[in-house]
């Protein structure tokens, strides 16, 4: 479909972006593939969407899809493209009987990956693309027993590494980061701040990372990384916040504030409270008398 030659291996293959002749001449385009995709891509005048996000592609771009996720693209006519790069297409089954198949699960960044990129700096990319080298000349050889080990073996050294600067790039991306942090903040102080928290009670992780357009377990993992905290700790702190005024400032009842909270009962409000600040409700409002 896309002119490229048949593969040598039957469940992966390593693909040069720039070989790619797409049969597409314009308009959007949306692809699901059946495989895991781990691909490095340049394509200048060229927006691709993953998930909910829209990307240029000016600069090195490492993106990690799961099977079953979509992703599409925009083509203009009459503009130039010449994409670069490459990507590795893994079949799950390739993947069978090998610790790789339950811990390929376990990498985060294959959730989120329809809503946030890697932007490698040029010693990574260069890094990546040897490991990706080595795989590509490993299924090139004659196929043996020791064929797939090996391959797996530099599958999980790739793997550890996109780990590894996912975690970087948490710290050098601070704009990006906190901008993040700064929604999560003003949509916490709205939330706790309405009718929301009565009706519905504590928003769970999942809600205000669908409501931020990124995955759970990116956000937690970026707050852990910046303020060494993840998204469950954030929610209980701006609770005791909203807490703390209510018992300074009001005169509702103890049990009051924790159905105003979301607390079904006061009992849960009261050991939280005391768990966070080591002093129980009641005594601290004592405290401003």
């Amino acid at each position: 479909m896309v002119g490229l030659p048949k593969p040598e291996h039957p469940l992966i293959s390593v693909i040069d972006v720039a070989a790619i002749k797409s049969p597409f001449t314009e308009g959007h385009v949306s692809l699901i593939f059946d495989y895991y995709s781990i691909a490095l891509k340049r394509a200048p005048n060229t927006k691709y969407k993953y998930g909910q996000q829209t990307y240029d592609f000016e600069e090195g771009v490492l993106f990690c899809m799961a099977p079953g996720q979509v992703f599409g693209f925009e083509i203009k006519n009459g503009v130039e493209h010449k994409p670069s790069g490459w990507m590795i297409l893994i079949h799950p089954d390739f993947l069978w009987n090998t610790a790789l198949a339950k811990t390929i699960k376990q990498y985060e960044y294959f959730n989120y990956s329809a809503n946030e990129s890697l932007h490698l700096s040029d010693k990574e990319e260069t890094m990546m693309t040897g490991i990706v080298q080595y795989m590509q000349q490993e299924y090139h050889s004659n196929i043996d027993k020791f064929s797939q080990s090996v391959i797996i073996a530099q599958m999980e050294l790739l793997l550890t590494y996109t780990d590894r600067f996912y975690q970087r790039q948490f710290i050098t991306r601070k704009i990006s980061s906190h901008q993040i942090i700064n929604r999560l903040e003003d949509f916490l102080t709205d939330y706790f701040n309405g009718d929301a928290l009565a009706k519905h009670g504590l928003p769970t992780v999942g809600y205000i990372a669908d409501h931020l357009n990124i995955s759970a377990g990116y956000l937690s993992e970026l707050l852990k990384a910046l303020t060494g905290q993840n998204t469950q700790q954030h929610i209980h702190n701006k609770l005791i916040e909203k807490a703390k005024e209510l018992l300074s400032t009001s005169e509702l009842a103890i049990s009051e504030i924790a159905y105003e909270l979301g607390f079904e009962h006061p009992q849960s409000f009261n050991k939280l409270f005391k768990n966070k600040t080591n002093i129980s409700p009641l005594k601290f409002r004592q405290s401003f008398n």
